[in-house]
């Protein structure tokens, strides 16, 4: 079946939704918009979107509805909860949920959903807040393909890749994969930048020294000079990343997968937690060695 796509649901304007909403805006898409924080419905609001008053509501006003929330309970309460999306009961309806949750529960709402003649799509997101501004977020994508390629445009307007990677659920594992892959490299170039400042070598220069190999990444250019430059403002953090990583453990053991790094790497996020540092950017990890040999890597 075939959507118009007049209108588009946006449920969660945080952090990585609010940018995303407004790229919608950008590409031409009329938006209708949920959030508990009044101050960001008021500026979405402002350039043009139309304000729901529960998710069911936004489901009947939406020929697509979009949630970008911050986990699995959030996700369950505003789709199958009092007011929830369900139900609405619009037959053929597809929700993309584009948080990042236990894949579990993706498939749990999807099968709530589908006795009403619903669609669901999970689709989370990897790029953080600098790539939901600039639309070049990647999007894992698991669910009916159908479905995935009639709102594959609607998806493309606020990322530069998107992908279908198998049947429901599937989307949210490509996630986690994602995040056990960032957070192990974070805490690589952590250790050795560390390192390198301990040693009395610049750990600019060994950054610089070591981007164009086969050490360099995407994290690596993304979070060294962040750490360099002492900026921890939260482009994904600590308590998000943490709470991924819950996902992924929760997971791996629910299909027999030890995953001893990411164990470890759970651990040092803990205790960043422990020390206040909950709220900052995942880039954080570098304090948890720094504490260690204490010194600060620094330009």
């Amino acid at each position: 079946m075939k959507f118009t796509m007049k209108k588009i649901g946006f449920i969660g304007l945080g952090i990585m939704g609010k940018p995303m909403s407004k790229n919608l805006i950008k590409a031409g898409y009329q938006l209708v918009v949920l959030d508990r924080n009044q101050a960001v419905i008021d500026e979405i609001s402002a350039l043009g979107a139309e304000v729901a008053t529960t998710p069911k509501d936004i489901a009947l006003k939406s020929d697509v509805v979009i949630t970008m929330l911050p986990n699995s309970p959030q996700v369950r309460e505003v789709v199958l909860g009092e007011n929830g999306i369900i139900e609405a009961e619009k037959q053929g309806l597809a929700i993309i949920d584009m948080s990042s949750i236990a894949p579990l529960v993706s498939r749990e709402v999807c099968e709530k959903l589908a006795e009403k003649g619903m669609y669901l799509l999970d689709a989370p997101v990897s790029g953080g807040e600098p790539k939901a501004i600039d639309g070049t977020l990647s999007v894992m994508v698991g669910g009916n393909k159908e479905i995935f390629d009639e709102n594959y445009d609607l998806m493309k307007a606020m990322a530069g890749s998107v992908v279908h990677v198998g049947e429901i659920g599937a989307g949210n594992i490509a996630k986690l994969a994602n995040q056990i892959i960032v957070a192990i490299n974070i805490a690589a170039m952590s250790e050795a930048l560390v390192l390198a400042t301990k040693a009395g070598v610049s750990p600019e220069l060994v950054y610089q020294a070591i981007r164009g190999g086969l050490a360099g990444s995407t994290v690596l250019d993304a979070k060294a000079p962040l750490v360099l430059d002492r900026k921890f403002d939260p482009g994904f953090r600590i308590n998000l990343h943490i709470k991924d990583l819950a996902n992924v453990l929760e997971t791996s053991h629910e299909v027999g997968v030890p995953l001893p790094l990411t164990s470890s790497v759970m651990e040092m996020m803990q205790a960043l937690k422990a020390d206040g540092y909950e709220f900052e950017d995942h880039s954080s990890l570098v304090k948890y060695y720094e504490k260690l040999a204490n010194v600060e890597v620094k330009r």
